[in-house]
């Protein structure tokens, strides 16, 4: 359904309008809340692209290759050997596909495997009530609570912290194959 690939600046194009459409970026990136130009846009990818300390790929469909969002793990730390996850699908027309659910599993492959991390983390806005299902259905725990830490809609509310570690991961991987 989707490839894992190194973004290029000729990638930049639909972030213009991902990035511009308020249902797209709500609970996403707290930057893109403030990224109103094409210039600030084009600024914000290029730094994305010639980042070599983070794990950033696009998240392209495989039958056209149209580009659909990105996906990575930020945060990395060597020396605890953990990460910080993040995805953002932008094309809305892809949502509900079972589309976040195949990133999630490549990533945290990726995550354990290439990256040789033990424990992964995200931060999810607690209304994002479906992201929070597709976490824990691929092995997220919560971890804890930050209180009113992300504003939208006029109104504060809480950021949920998840993690999953190798173990638990490797756990759930055999499960899933047998």
């Amino acid at each position: 359904m989707i490839d894992l690939k190194l973004l290029s600046l000729e990638d930049v194009s639909p972030f213009y309008e991902w990035i511009n459409d308020e249902m797209s970026i709500k609970y996403s990136l707290s930057l893109f809340q403030s990224l109103n130009t094409r210039d600030q846009i084009d600024n914000w990818f290029l730094s994305v692209v010639n980042d070599s300390k983070n794990f950033n790929r696009g998240i392209f469909l495989n039958d056209s290759n149209k580009l659909i969002g990105y996906t990575g793990i930020c945060n990395i730390s060597k020396a605890n050997r953990s990460g910080e996850y993040f995805i953002f699908i932008g094309d809305r027309e892809e949502w509900g596909k079972g589309i976040g659910t195949q990133v999630t599993k490549l990533i945290l492959a990726i995550g354990f495997g290439k990256l040789e991390l033990n424990r992964i983390m995200l931060t999810v806005s607690e209304p994002n009530y479906t992201a929070i299902k597709a976490y824990e259905n691929a092995g997220f725990k919560l971890e804890g609570r930050m209180r009113k830490a992300c504003f939208r809609d006029n109104q504060f509310h809480d950021k949920l912290l998840m993690s999953i570690l190798e173990d638990e991961w490797r756990d759930r991987t055999k499960l899933t194959i047998k």
